[in-house]
């Protein structure tokens, strides 16, 4: 990573809610959380650009039918976190878009600690120490033999050899009209939210930029500026701005994920089960939505797409070499031919399938409704990205949110405003710092931790959609 100068760069002014131009490059998650936090403190002149036609962003992680929100974390910080964010999704803000299915842990030793951070902050918790436990935790309409079509025994998987625990206080939201909600709220204050704006370049207090970043050039020539920029750009954070040498701490991952359409008697079957979280392979499933949907995917180190941006993305001295591949989001709308940008690798979708038969066996012989590549900014470390670029007092990061920071739209906010007006504890700071020590850094979530490099050739296609004979 690379600074601004060697050179302290002259300071701009305090930040000021009734005074301050507050630039938001990103209307995600980190974004609008943000700009909603800085709004409850009163700050008045802030501008959200998005460089996406239209708002939520088609291919934005956070554009999803739901997403999981779950307080089992082995890091006792993000457990308080979830649990604060868990109480602030019951909001009537957020028109109900929470469901408290509650959340099933199995599979690892990630699951054993996350279940004693859980204990310790109160939440309503069971341990479940062998199968015939963790499957009483879903209907007894799945678990009760009989004689139906398809039989009740290939409705729920036998759970052989594991064991783990049923957190309560969790389950899962409407993820894309979640960000809708909070998108709308913030206009409704007065934040000015821009869409199709691209963002070129930042600008430079100084002409022979040692000086602090103090707004945006739009490629379509429009230009902002602002007393703090922050960049909330998520996983095309890297891509977007070569120049800072992020591709290691904000490192695009694709990851897999994939849909089944139930009727609407299979859907009443699954309705009340849990979120499933298996840790030992890296699968979780949501229950169906209201359009008899349900979701599944891997929790991986998933895939990079390296591609090497223009001569002119890259500072002057960089763009006299050769340019460095940097991982940039494929998606549907980089590809969107046949909806190219969706597809996932035939090698995950059978994993996908394979796992699910652990959890509900009938739904694994059904053929896919479609599949999704979901891209995460990833930290090598799991934390987030939160603090000033160093050597550049102008230049804030609220980003890599590493695959689990959706469940805390309610707040996370919160903690990037406390850090961006010094009020973070040293802890706090350290924990988020863009130039934090990454040298053994370690995420312990992920299943696999070197990511594969997506090849086309390797995409699925509609035959591998359908059930696969063994």
């Amino acid at each position: 990573m690379s600074s601004r100068s060697t050179i302290p760069a002259p300071a701009p002014l305090p930040l000021h809610p009734a005074t301050s131009k507050v630039l938001i490059i990103g209307a995600g998650t980190f974004g609008l959380s943000t700009a909603y936090h800085l709004q409850e403190e009163g700050f008045k002149d802030i501008t959200v650009l998005d460089k996406a036609a239209e708002l939520p962003a088609l291919d934005a992680a956070s554009t999803d039918i739901n997403k999981v929100v779950r307080s089992t974390y082995a890091d006792s910080f993000y457990t308080q976190l979830a649990r604060d964010a868990i109480a602030r999704w019951k909001d009537p803000m957020w028109e109900g878009c929470y469901h408290e299915s509650g959340v099933l842990c199995i599979g690892s030793a990630y699951a054993d600690k996350s279940y004693e951070n859980d204990v310790a902050e109160g939440a309503r918790v069971s341990l479940l120490p062998d199968a015939e436990r963790i499957r009483s935790t879903f209907p007894a309409s799945l678990r009760t033999s009989g004689h139906e079509h398809p039989p009740r025994s290939r409705l729920l998987g036998d759970f052989a050899d594991y064991s783990g625990y049923i957190n309560l206080d969790g389950g899962w939201a409407e993820a894309t009209r979640s960000i809708k909600i909070l998108l709308d709220i913030v206009i409704a204050r007065g934040a000015k939210v821009e869409s199709k704006e691209e963002v070129l370049t930042l600008l430079n207090s100084s002409a022979d930029k040692s000086g602090y970043t103090c707004g945006a050039v739009c490629v379509d020539g429009s230009t902002y500026t602002a007393d703090r920029v922050i960049l909330a750009t998520g996983s095309w954070t890297a891509s977007s701005f070569p120049g800072l040498a992020l591709d290691q701490r904000c490192l695009a991952s694709g990851q897999s994920l994939a849909s089944l359409k139930l009727t609407q008697e299979e859907s009443e079957r699954y309705r009340e089960v849990p979120v499933v979280l298996d840790f030992r392979t890296g699968l979780y499933v949501l229950p169906p939505n209201r359009n008899n949907v349900i979701k599944t995917g891997l929790h991986a180190a998933g895939y990079t797409h390296m591609v090497a941006p223009s001569a002119s993305e890259f500072s002057s001295a960089e763009a006299t070499g050769v340019p460095r591949k940097i991982s940039t989001p494929r998606t549907i709308l980089s590809h969107p031919d046949g909806a190219d940008g969706l597809r996932v690798p035939r090698s995950a979708l059978r994993a996908i399938r394979d796992h699910l038969k652990v959890v509900y066996p009938d739904l694994a012989e059904k053929p896919w409704a479609g599949t999704r590549m979901c891209w995460y900014t990833d930290s090598p470390d799991g934390d987030w990205v939160i603090g000033h670029f160093p050597g550049d007092p102008g230049l804030f990061l609220a980003t890599s949110g590493s695959g689990h920071a959706f469940k805390f739209l309610p707040n996370v906010g919160r903690v990037v405003v406390d850090i961006l007006r010094g009020r973070a504890d040293s802890p706090t700071k350290a924990r988020f710092a863009v130039d934090r020590d990454i040298s053994q850094a370690l995420n312990a979530e992920r299943v696999d931790k070197c990511p594969q490099e997506l090849l086309p050739g390797e995409l699925c296609g509609p035959e591998d959609m359908l059930p696969y004979v063994e």
